[in-house]
C-alpha cells in the first residue's frame, strides 16, 4: 500500500511539472532499485530515449530511480501487480523463483557478457520452464554481467582455506560452494550490501569490480580476491502482461525491436564499468589478491559438480535441471569453440 500511495504522488507530482501530453500518447512508468548514475540505470535511459525518439513522442516512458517504488527483493511481484508498468526485475532473489534462482549456475566456462545473453535466449527458445518464474510479465531484456571476485573486510582470501568462517553475500548458484568451504553465505541484492558491510552484518560480497564503484564498496571493503566465479543472463527488464496487451500492435513491435537496444547498451556500460571499477578500486587502494591457478581450477571444479546438484533439486517442483544444465554446457562449449548455437529443440 505504501508502494502504491508513493506512485499516485510521484505522478500527480511528474504531471504537476510538465505540460500534458498530446491525446492518444501513451505513457508509462518505469522503477528500479538504483539511482539514476548507475551503469544499469544508463542504459535504461539510452533505451528510454530511443524508445521516445523512435515512436516520435507516441510513447513516452516516466522513470522513478533508487527504489522510490520496487523493492529489491519482490519487484516480479510489484511489477506484476502494477505497482509500476515497467522495471527491473531481479528473479534470482524471489523465493518462489526456483529456476531462476538456480539457472546462473549453468554457465561455468562461458567468455562474455554477449555469450550469457545468447545463450540465456538459447535455452529459453528451448525450454518452456525458464518463463514459469515470470509469469504474469512480459520480458523486455536479459541482462548478462561481468564476472564477480571476492571482497572483504578485514580478511583476504588467498587460498580456498580463507573462505573458512567468512559471511557472504553471495547469489544461490555460489553459496552452496561456500557452504563446502566453510563459509555462511546470504542471499540478498547489491542494493543492500553496503549496510550490511558497513555494519559488520557481512565480511564480504561476491561481486564484480564495477559494483565496487557504482555503490561505493571501497568505503566498506578492502580486499579483493580475483577468484574468478562464473555467472550467466537472466531477465532484467519487464512490463506487466496486463500493460503488454493494452498496447497497440505497433506498439508492441517497437518494444520488440528495443529489446536489442537495451541490451547493447547494457553491454556497453558493463564494459565501462569494469574499467571504472578497477581504476576506482586502485585509487580507493583496494588491495588485489591474486589466486593460484591451481585453487581456481579446484574451485571450477566444485563448481560445476554443484551446478548437477542444484539442478536436481528442481524436480520437486516438476523441473527436469539436468537436461538444462547439459544443454547449457553444450551451448558453452559450442560458442568456445566458435560453433552456431542451435537453440529451439529440446535435447
Amino acid at each position: 500500500m505504501r508502494r502504491l500511495a508513493a506512485l499516485m504522488l510521484a505522478l500527480l507530482l511528474a504531471a504537476c511539472g510538465r505540460p500534458a501530453d498530446p491525446p492518444g500518447t501513451v505513457t508509462l512508468t518505469y522503477a528500479t532499485a538504483y539511482p539514476a548514475t548507475h551503469p544499469f540505470s544508463r542504459a535504461d535511459i539510452t533505451w528510454m530515449n530511443w524508445i521516445e525518439a523512435q515512436s516520435h513522442g507516441h510513447v513516452r516512458i516516466t522513470p522513478y530511480w533508487g527504489g522510490a517504488l520496487l523493492s529489491s527483493n519482490e519487484n516480479v511481484l510489484e511489477i506484476r501487480h502494477g505497482v509500476a508498468d515497467i522495471g527491473m526485475i531481479t528473479a534470482m532473489y524471489t523465493r518462489s523463483a526456483h529456476l531462476q534462482r538456480i539457472q546462473p549456475s549453468f554457465y561455468s566456462g562461458i567468455g562474455t557478457v554477449q555469450d550469457q545473453v545468447d545463450i540465456y535466449k538459447c535455452l529459453a527458445a528451448t525450454f518452456p520452464a525458464m518463463a514459469a518464474d515470470t509469469h504474469g510479465l512480459h520480458i523486455l531484456g536479459i541482462q548478462g554481467g561481468n564476472f564477480p571476485g571476492i571482497l572483504t573486510r578485514t580478511r583476504p582470501v588467498r587460498s580456498l582455506a580463507d573462505f573458512k568462517g567468512l559471511r557472504l553475500r553471495a547469489q544461490e548458484d555460489t553459496a552452496d560452494i561456500l557452504r563446502q568451504l566453510g563459509a555462511d553465505p546470504v542471499n540478498m541484492s547489491m542494493a543492500e550490501v553496503y549496510p550490511a558491510m558497513a555494519k559488520g552484518v557481512i565480511d564480504g560480497v561476491v561481486a564484480p569490480l564495477d559494483a565496487l564503484k557504482a555503490v561505493h564498496l571501497a568505503d566498506v571493503g578492502k580486499y579483493y580476491s580475483t577468484l574468478k566465479v562464473p555467472r550467466g543472463a537472466y531477465p532484467g527488464r519487464a512490463m506487466s502482461d496486463r500493460v503488454w496487451r493494452r498496447l497497440s500492435p505497433a506498439d508492441q513491435q517497437l518494444f520488440a525491436r528495443a529489446e536489442l537496444v537495451w541490451e547493447a547498451a547494457m553491454t556497453r556500460e558493463l564494459d565501462e564499468a569494469l574499467t571504472a571499477g578497477r581504476s576506482y578500486s586502485q585509487a580507493e587502494g583496494i588491495v588485489f589478491v591474486p589466486l593460484a591457478a591451481a585453487e581456481q581450477a579446484k574451485f571450477d571444479a566444485l563448481y560445476r559438480a554443484n551446478t548437477m546438484r542444484l539442478a536436481d533439486t528442481l524436480r520437486i517442483y516438476g523441473i527436469d535441471g539436468r537436461v538444462i544444465a547439459t544443454r547449457a554446457a553444450q551451448l558453452v562449449a559450442d560458442r568456445n569453440a566458435g560453433r552456431p548455437l542451435q537453440c529451439g529443440e529440446e535435447k
